[in-house]
């Protein structure tokens, strides 16, 4: 059974959450009410996936992440936030967060979100994700040449960052190609090991970052 930690300020929408979660079969092994609390909670329980509000008071989410992420834990942070252009949201990608969720994501959409990040996938909306790789190019310099791992990717690994940097999911990735989906996930991992990406998410940037998310 997979096991979740709610993070939230805010006592109903916790509630709320474990609510849906547990009518779900998700086991919700406990609560936070700000990054520390989540912090803490993570590194005692071990969840495996962490849902982690953006906006908390004391220790925000981002610096909640931050240090989950530190402990090298093998628990996945997916962000919620209650808007689509938090100017946290980037900072919490790049403080090693999987993905995130808008608040008012139906249960569906966060079911498929908690079970996309146990996966490997990043769940990050299409349209949203290519505002926050706007905000990241505005907010970085213009790339250099292609590192060294990026250029040592094949024809068909560029064109499954291409498709990564899109949005699809590995399923969607493997109908858009014509691959099973055991040979996509290969060339995701390789994707990721070329790369030096610590995930799809940080990929994703690099993609961008270097100009091979279009083509």
């Amino acid at each position: 059974m997979t096991s979740v930690l709610v993070a939230d300020d805010q006592t109903m929408v916790r509630s709320g959450l474990r609510l849906i979660l547990e009518l779900r079969g998700f086991d919700v092994v406990g609560e936070a009410a700000d990054g520390a609390e989540a912090a803490e909670a993570a590194v005692r329980l071990r969840p495996d996936v962490v849902l982690m509000d953006v906006r908390m008071p004391n220790v925000d989410g981002v610096e909640g992440t931050r240090r989950i992420v530190a402990a090298d834990l093998p628990t996945r942070v997916l962000m919620l936030t209650t808007f689509d252009l938090d100017r946290h949201v980037y900072d919490a990608l790049h403080a090693g967060a999987a993905g995130f969720l808008l608040k008012d994501a139906s249960a569906d959409r966060l079911v498929a979100a908690i079970e996309g990040t146990l996966a490997g996938e990043a769940p990050l909306a299409p349209q949203v994700m290519s505002r926050m790789i706007d905000r990241f190019l505005q907010r970085r310099p213009p790339a250099g040449p292609d590192s060294a791992g990026l250029a040592s990717l094949t024809p068909r690994e560029r064109e499954v960052l291409r498709l990564m940097a899109r949005g699809l999911t590995n399923a969607e990735i493997s109908d858009h190609l014509v691959l099973s989906m055991a040979t996509v996930k290969s060339h995701v991992r390789s994707v990721l090991a070329k790369s030096g990406a610590r995930d799809r998410v940080h990929a994703v940037l690099l993609a961008h970052e270097h100009g091979l998310a279009d083509g």
